[in-house]
């Protein structure tokens, strides 16, 4: 039923808007408006002086849930894992339901990732992401990263900006690494569980630019009852030339690690005291993997334009030994499964952008093309027993391509309103040849077309008000695309799916700086899909569903009342339902519903300082009727040092108060030992990690 907002076509209301978009802000302003005579005078974000959650993005960013994070503001923060970096996007979750070495599992928006589904990370202009994978499409895999190298990262969520693309309708991120270090650092960490983990990085002047290079060594066997046994090993060089007026950056990467992985187990055999809390049910679990890149970067701005390329080449390999039902379709030698690839990515991006006076409108027109190719070799699952091949289910050779185009235009329409139009077409070429059922093989191309339209208000009194809409996408893995059979069982007719699935968003916010040294915004938001990626215990992997509905509330806040404090509260709460399923039975299982972090940095005198973090999630349930849950996670982190000219020395306290709870939970058919040969459904959980203490020694040269 419509209410009565029919007021907005009364005269009088449209010339109180006219006034309101074109008055002076008045003295509470502290943010004057870009020089109209000037079109390179617009904020645009990516040449926003960083200083973290504190930079000034009025007048830069387009929706209420942009943002960015700097080095200041984790540098303190205590990491119990790499892939916890993607928690500075506010209401972002990374958990682990296996090894260390593996892919962490992401939540955002009342959307369980899985391995990075729905949220895209590119590091250095390199694309993160790994469609078509052994274990997960999208499966996104952070280890690579060096926490201490990253000079910022910007984000955003929604389907709303035209230069993003595949896996991020539920967000993204963009992680930049540092230029160069103010001073080179040896850094020794120890803590308990057989924690070691040594960084060394530095970087000189060389030639006309600077040479960074860095590299990290970590041992981890963890509380679990088969010793983790993780070794990783990192290194990196960026070779950065950067001028008024252009630059260019050679990245070159480097990352290996194997590890014993604990899978998750029945909460069933834990309450009996079959399997201890950090037990698991397959000891032979294990992965390894490798990844080595290179890219480079180059930009070129004058007074009315700037263009930026990127290109890449990654090599990549996994093999992952994993058992997620214990003895359900194997009661003698077990169901652990054996996922592999190799690949070889290839790609690049460019983009340029004008800066005009069209019609007497300040404006923006950027143009972008991007392309990448997946080369996919030897994609095998296997059956195995203790990591040793007993049958092979699928065994593919892959080739995925994709080209994107996008238009973006921003225009100023009035001083206090401006809006940003987009259009962005992504064209899929794959080919699989399965070696296995010739069946099974095939090419398909699709396309897509997606727009985007976002509306910006103000500034008033430091506060922007945004509307943004937009259609977005995720990408299906390709052999789903081509499967005639089930590969399980060759007899049997196996539908495909749509390459593409279909996805758009709405949302609504405000940006705030109303009070001094406080930022602050507020978005409300939804998003339809048109088919959801759930996890699969039986086959390790994730499968097509049902179309779907997610909205919700998010509030973040970042606050330095005092030199020396800094203060962030971020407050997330989704709704995700099936739309086709009747109520009652149209819980979408692993979406998150509730996602709350908070923290504290003190800079004290005499160079000492403090941090503690709050971290909760809740509300996740297990099965489409949501008569079982995962139950709530509250972790708190402690971390204190002290600096002495050169050495540093700190130490940090992981899940102080030791909880119990779940890092993830999911709900299926598993069966362990003498049980019955249908399975039993239940519970299968992952524990967080007890309470543990690390402790830093770092010096700088």
């Amino acid at each position: 039923m419509k209410t009565r907002f029919d007021f907005y076509l009364r005269p009088n209301f449209l010339w109180a808007l006219g006034f309101a978009l074109t008055a002076p802000e008045g003295p509470a302003s502290a943010h004057p408006q870009p020089e109209q005579e000037n079109p390179s005078s617009v904020l645009i974000l990516d040449t926003v002086e960083v200083q973290g959650r504190a930079t000034d993005l009025l007048g830069a960013a387009d929706s209420a849930s942009q943002g960015v994070v700097g080095q200041p503001e984790f540098k303190y923060r205590p990491l119990s894992r790499v892939g916890e970096l993607v928690e500075v996007v506010p209401g972002a979750l990374a958990t682990q339901h296996s090894g260390t070495g593996k892919a962490n599992q992401y939540f955002l928006r009342g959307f369980n990732l899985d391995h990075g589904t729905d949220f895209s990370v590119t590091v250095d202009g390199v694309p993160m992401n790994l469609p078509t994978h052994a274990h997960g499409q999208g499966y996104l895999d952070l280890n690579g990263i060096i926490p201490e190298l990253v000079d910022r990262v910007e984000y955003g969520k929604g389907p709303y900006y035209a230069d993003i693309g595949d896996f991020s309708s539920a967000g993204y991120a963009h992680m930049h690494t540092l230029h160069r270090l103010p001073e080179g650092f040896l850094k020794f960490t120890g803590g308990e569980f057989d924690y070691y983990r040594v960084v060394a990085a530095n970087s000189n002047t060389l030639g006309v630019g600077d040479l960074l290079y860095g590299a990290e060594v970590n041992f981890h066997d963890g509380p679990w009852k088969r010793p983790e046994d993780l070794e990783k090993f990192n290194g990196m060089l960026r070779y950065t030339i950067d001028r008024e007026n252009w630059g260019l950056a050679l990245h070159g990467k480097a990352y290996r690690a194997h590890w014993n992985a604990t899978n998750q187990i029945p909460e069933r055999a834990v309450q009996s005291g079959l399997i201890d809390l950090y037990g698991t049910m397959d000891p032979s679990d294990a992965g390894k993997t490798d990844r080595y890149s290179v890219s480079g970067d180059f930009w070129s701005r004058g007074d009315s334009y700037k263009n930026q390329i990127n290109v890449y080449a990654v090599y990549y390999d996994i093999a992952l030994f994993s058992n997620f039902t214990g003895f359900l379709d194997d009661p003698v030698r077990g169901d652990q499964i054996g996922q592999k690839e190799r690949r070889v990515t290839v790609g690049g991006s460019g983009e340029q952008t004008w800066f005009n006076h069209w019609f007497g409108f300040e404006m923006d027109n950027t143009i972008g093309v991007q392309v990448r190719h997946d080369a996919i070799m030897d994609l095998t699952l296997n059956h195995t027993e203790r990591r040793r091949t007993v049958g092979t289910i699928s065994r593919a050779d892959v080739d995925e391509t994709r080209l994107s185009f996008y238009f973006n235009n921003q225009t100023h329409w009035l001083p206090k309103f401006r809006t940003v139009a987009g259009v962005r077409s992504d064209t899929f070429f794959f080919d699989v040849s399965d070696r296995l059922l010739s069946q099974n093989s095939g090419s398909e191309t699709a396309s897509i077309v997606s727009p985007k339209l976002s509306l910006i208000f103000g500034p008033w009194y430091d506060t922007e008000f945004f509307v943004n809409l937009g259609y977005g996408f995720h990408s299906n893995d390709a052999r789903g695309v081509t499967t005639r059979a089930d590969p399980y069982d060759p007899t049997v007719p196996q539908g495909s799916v749509p390459p593409l699935a279909r996805q758009r968003g709405v949302e609504g916010g405000i940006r705030t700086q109303y009070l001094e040294g406080l930022n602050s915004t507020l978005a409300v938001w939804w998003l339809n899909s048109d088919s959801e990626l759930v996890f699969a215990g039986d086959a390790g992997t994730t499968e097509a569903s049902g179309k779907s509905e997610r909205y919700g509330v998010e509030w973040t806040n970042f606050y330095k009342p005092l030199d020396w404090l800094t203060l962030d509260a971020d407050f997330a709460f989704t709704s995700a339902r099936y739309v086709d399923a009747p109520n009652g039975a149209n819980d979408i299982p692993n979406s998150v519903g509730r996602v709350i972090s908070a923290g504290a940095v003190a800079e004290l005198p005499y160079n000492f300082f403090a941090t503690v973090r709050v971290r909760h999630f809740g509300h996740v349930p297990l099965t489409e009727d949501g008569s079982v849950d995962a139950g709530d996670t509250t972790l708190v982190n402690l971390g204190a040092g002290y600096q002495y000219k050169q050495l540093k020395l700190g130490v940090d306290v992981f899940n102080l108060f030791d909880s119990k709870s779940n890092d993830i939970a999911y709900y299926y058919t598993s069966r362990l030992p003498g049980e019955p040969l249908d399975g039993v459904d239940g519970v299968l959980k992952h524990p967080v990690m007890p309470r543990q203490v690390r402790v830093t020694a770092s010096l700088s040269f």
